[in-house]
């Protein structure tokens, strides 16, 4: 059986606990929901909870404000669906969903917190596939360097261009507002260099140095990289390749 704790096991510092926000206090209150047993169970009411359990274990002049965050970390739970009144129960009386006990604890809370970052449902299919693991997982530069490798396959696919041809070279040569198989020549000629620029500049400044070094990138950063190659996937879609009867080579 997993070993009872409390908050005030994780969390001895009273400071500490009340600058955390709800939904950061709320990993917390999950974890020590989920660590209940048995005689303790009476737990698993908030006033029991927020009032006259965890917070006697510190001083007494934190308590009350101790109580309202407790109070406050439990409601947001309740909010997203990881605890839920018990059923048959007065007010107050709670039990941990299932999704409260995959989450677990606080770590698992911040993984899943981390998901929803990400709008999964505006990403380009390719891209929610190959990255959408890799995000939640907190591997923001690898899930940025999938995303932007997609876009180059896709350009060096839809553009029937060689394997040698890669990154900003292969944007400028796919989209030059000349010749690039896939520029819209019906397009003015400023748009046209935008395009070129655009995808040369993404490709340039977000897969290429993660392709040599190590970069750290947090992940409301590493959101709007996704998002912004998704974008581009779709533009690349959206081209019909200029005619040519060059074979790309290997």
């Amino acid at each position: 059986m997993p070993q009872e704790i409390s908050v005030h096991s994780l969390l001895p510092n009273p400071e500490h606990l009340l600058a955390l926000a709800p939904e950061e206090l709320g990993g917390v209150v999950l974890e020590v929901l989920n660590s209940l047993q048995g005689e303790h169970s009476g737990q698993l009411h908030r006033s029991n909870f927020t009032s006259g359990g965890q917070p006697m274990a510190y001083p007494q002049e934190h308590r009350e404000k101790i109580g309202k965050a407790l109070t406050e970390a439990w409601v947001w739970l309740e909010r997203e669906g990881f605890i839920a009144p018990r059923p048959g129960e007065t007010a107050d009386w709670v039990f941990v969903t299932r999704r409260g006990k995959e989450v677990g604890n606080r770590d698992g809370l911040r993984v899943y917190r981390s998901g929803d970052l990400l709008p999964r449902h505006l990403l380009h299919p390719v891209i929610a596939t190959k990255v959408w693991a890799t995000f939640i997982r907190g591997a923001y530069d690898t899930a940025v360097f999938e995303a932007f490798k997609e876009v180059e396959v896709a350009v060096r696919t839809k553009g029937n261009y060689p394997q040698t041809l890669i990154g900003v070279d292969l944007m400028r040569k796919a989209f030059h507002p000349s010749d690039g198989r896939l520029t819209i020549q019906g397009d003015p000629p400023g748009e046209r260099q935008a395009i070129m620029d655009l995808f040369a500049g993404a490709i340039g400044s977000y897969k290429n140095p993660n392709s040599h070094r190590h970069v750290i990138i947090e992940a409301d950063e590493a959101v709007e990289m996704i998002i912004l190659a998704s974008h581009l996937l779709k533009i690349v879609d959206s081209r019909t390749p200029i005619q040519t009867t060059q074979s790309p080579q290997p």
